[in-house]
């Protein structure tokens, strides 16, 4: 094989590779992936068979261990769109923090809403009431654009069951229930962040709404909505039973070194199981009219969109495989742990990825797994990792990227205030969300 300095050289050329691919010709990341795992490993010398099986090791070994977890995701968001629980979930919260204040319970409805729901999604849902509160506030669509834009995204980066960070976090082993921990942490103080971006920087841009129902007439348009209860627990409880079996791993064992506890917890809270008991808990939000076909269509629609994420996390597992057999991990060990960047280095890495070629999901599957095989040499804790990358995944959104384009043109913000409001309130989003890891790993090893 080559040397661990032409092996980083050559990494290098990969990453740039896969920044023009996805970005400027916008070939698909799986093909894009792939390709580069095999250029990769032939080209520092690896035997072509042993390439070939790390591809497929890499893929496999990727799938087996998040593979049901996305796709129950992507169920659970799907269903809480369609039967407008996500709609129940956010009149709860505006309920809570006050009309007068919409700006910032758009933010909060935002945060909790993208936790299953791709931001992409989450935005085009939350519009409609999003531009009636505009109209029945007075307040410029530019306030109310970016925060709610930077509400799905603080936690569509940083918390699972975001299909983002779910693939992060088994590409490099990390505790599922700590990443949820950890991301919902940083993930406040991010979104706030870009609620106060919003109310500062926004205001400056008078963008009226352009519809003509109030909030009121939206509300009684909908008609009866699920309980805003029975709209958070396919949310919640999943949460809930992933953190426990992660209290219950501890090496302390709370629980109980012995008897059936902590076995019933660990089987409870394992991410495939807790899941799945949220896409059960969903159907309870289905009206019995429903039942049958439409929920039939609508798993569906999840799992064609978690398709897609399986198969780009796959091949970033192949292309992480591959660098594994590489001779950069003891490169990196002889010569740049010196650096000391720290848990800096994940951020830096996905935040150059996310802006050259503007996925973000794209951004942290990379990210991962050009890190999987360094984090014991570099030392970084594996859960703060994810939550860095997440926020390295943020920074920043412009044209390149879909998001950027959803936030703009649904709310009729002209590019070039696009630029001025939107993009840098994610890049002040991401630079806050990156301080905040680095406190907690001050505090986390």
């Amino acid at each position: 094989m080559v040397s661990g300095g032409i092996a980083l050289l050559l990494l290098l050329v990969a990453v740039v590779l896969i920044v023009y691919f996805t970005g400027k010709l916008k070939v698909n990341a799986f093909v894009v992936l792939i390709m580069v795992a095999f250029l990769f490993g032939l080209a520092i010398g690896m035997p072509a068979l042993n390439v070939v099986k790390a591809i497929k090791d890499g893929f496999g070994g990727t799938l087996s261990s998040i593979g049901i977890v996305i796709v129950a995701g992507t169920i659970i968001g799907m269903i809480l769109e369609k039967t407008g629980a996500a709609l129940s979930m956010t009149q709860a919260i505006l309920k809570l923090v006050g009309k007068e204040r919409s700006p910032l319970a758009m933010s909060i409805a935002g945060y909790v809403v993208s936790i299953p729901v791709f931001c992409d999604s989450g935005y085009v849902i939350l519009t409609p009431l999003n531009k009636a509160l505009a109209k029945e506030t007075g307040t410029s669509m530019a306030v109310m654009a970016i925060a709610l834009s930077t509400g799905l995204y603080a936690t569509h980066t940083m918390v699972p069951p975001t299909p983002g960070p779910i693939a992060a976090a088994g590409t490099v082993g990390a505790d599922l229930g700590l990443v949820i921990l950890y991301g919902l942490i940083a993930a406040i103080p991010a979104m706030l962040a870009g609620y106060f971006w919003a109310i500062t920087v926004g205001k400056k841009y008078d963008i009226p709404s352009d519809v003509e129902e109030s909030y009121t007439d939206l509300i009684n348009k909908y008609g009866k909505l699920p309980s805003a209860f029975m709209s958070f627990m396919p949310l919640v409880i999943p949460i809930i039973l992933i953190l426990l079996k992660s209290v219950a791993d501890f090496p302390t064992k709370p629980f109980g070194k012995e008897g059936w506890l902590t076995p019933a917890i660990s089987f409870i809270g394992d991410p495939v199981t807790a899941l799945t008991i949220g896409v059960l808990i969903s159907l309870l939000l289905v009206k019995k009219e429903e039942m049958g076909t439409a929920v039939d269509k609508w798993m569906a629609a999840g799992i064609k969109d978690a398709a897609i994420i399986l198969a780009i996390t796959g091949a970033g597992g192949s292309f992480g495989k591959v660098l594994q057999g590489s001779p950069i991990v003891d490169f990196i060990k002889t010569n740049m742990t010196g650096l000391n960047l720290g848990i800096f280095l994940p951020f830096i890495i996905a935040a150059a990825l996310k802006t050259a070629q503007g996925s973000s999901t794209v951004a942290i599957i990379t990210t991962a797994t050009i890190l999987a095989p360094l984090l014991q040499t570099l030392g970084l804790n594996p859960a703060l990792t994810v939550i860095a990358i997440g926020a390295g995944s943020m920074v920043v959104s412009h044209a390149n990227d879909s998001y950027f384009w959803v936030v703009s043109q649904f709310s009729n913000m002209p590019v070039n205030t696009a630029y001025k409001a939107y993009t840098s309130a994610t890049a002040v989003e991401g630079i806050v969300a990156m301080i905040v890891v680095a406190i907690m790993s001050l505090f986390i090893r």
